[in-house]
């Protein structure tokens, strides 16, 4: 693993900051509501942007975060996989993307771009890149599937043939709602510790996954946002997002790193969607687009 310098870090900073506004930009294309910017500091070093539109016109909810902070211990979610970096002090920056359409027809998307750089006195500073991006639908078209997939692999495709084929299986597993035995939605790309390359060439793919995202989903969302819907759909897609709260709140490393690093709370809770169904032992009637999703969406495939 190469060493890294501040000028280094700096420019994943800049990245991070344009790829806030890019997405945003595309957001606003569809939606006229404006987001709210809320510029925040943080006790321990460091602080953030969060931007959010809620009730907008195709949108329920959209937040687009930037962090960078600094902490004095890195917490446990972050070094469950390599424990040798437990109490280093450290610096982790990041966007993070949760979307909720209005539109059950339009699928939400999450994607999450990081760098993360553990400090120590007696050696060199350790850092990796995290993130990736997935796709939840409500009601499923197998060509947005293919096009979401057939995106995240033309990222990966550079950088060695078996890239996708690892990085979709990792999302797979991580999206997976083991209470439920199923899961959360069609997956996408998820990687972790990613310091295998010289840090230009990782730095090059965390640019590409996160404009790659951009091009992953806003077709989908042109081509689904006037797409009529009835009530039964509207209710089915808020007994759907249930899931989604329930893995951010039992399973995501995301969420729990930042309420463990004593993290900006309203900021981490972003990704939650603002309107939400638990139906009691929920019937799903056979032969419905309903079961449809379950049955030829929320499985294990490959889509490209």
């Amino acid at each position: 693993m190469s060493e890294i310098n501040s000028n280094q870090v700096d420019q994943v900073k800049n990245f991070l900051i344009d790829l806030q506004k890019s997405i945003i930009k595309m957001i606003c294309n569809f939606d006229e509501k404006e987001f709210l910017e809320d510029k925040w500091e943080r006790n321990e070093g460091g602080g953030g942007l969060t931007c959010l539109l809620e009730k907008g016109s195709i949108f329920d909810k959209v937040g687009v975060n930037f962090s960078d902070i600094l902490g004095n211990k890195l917490p446990a979610a972050a070094t469950n996989i390599r424990p040798e970096l437990q109490g280093r002090n450290y610096r982790a920056m990041g966007v993070s993307v949760v979307s909720h359409p209005k539109n059950p027809h339009v699928p939400t998307a999450h994607l999450n771009v990081r760098l993360f750089v553990a400090f120590s006195n007696n050696s060199a500073p350790i850092w990796w890149f995290g993130g990736g991006f997935d796709m939840t639908p409500y009601y499923g078209y197998e060509e947005d599937a293919i096009h979401w997939h057939k995106t995240a692999h033309d990222i990966c495709e550079p950088y060695g043939k078996n890239i996708y084929s690892e990085y979709k299986k990792n999302c797979d597993e991580y999206f997976f709602i083991k209470h439920r035995k199923e899961p959360r939605g069609i997956g996408g790309i998820f990687f972790d510790d990613l310091n295998i390359w010289e840090f230009e060439k990782c730095f090059d793919f965390i640019k590409s996954v996160g404009n790659g995202f951009i091009s992953a989903y806003n077709p989908i969302i042109e081509k689904r946002l006037n797409t009529s819907y009835d009530e039964k759909q509207k209710d089915f897609q808020l007994y759907r997002r249930g899931r989604y709260v329930e893995f951010n709140l039992v399973y995501d490393r995301g969420t729990l790193f930042g309420l463990q690093s004593n993290g900006r709370t309203e900021s981490i809770l972003m990704s939650m969607p603002p309107i939400v169904k638990w139906d009691y032992n929920h019937k799903i009637d056979i032969g419905s687009k309903e079961e449809k999703l379950y049955r030829d969406f929320l499985v294990p495939k490959k889509w490209y």
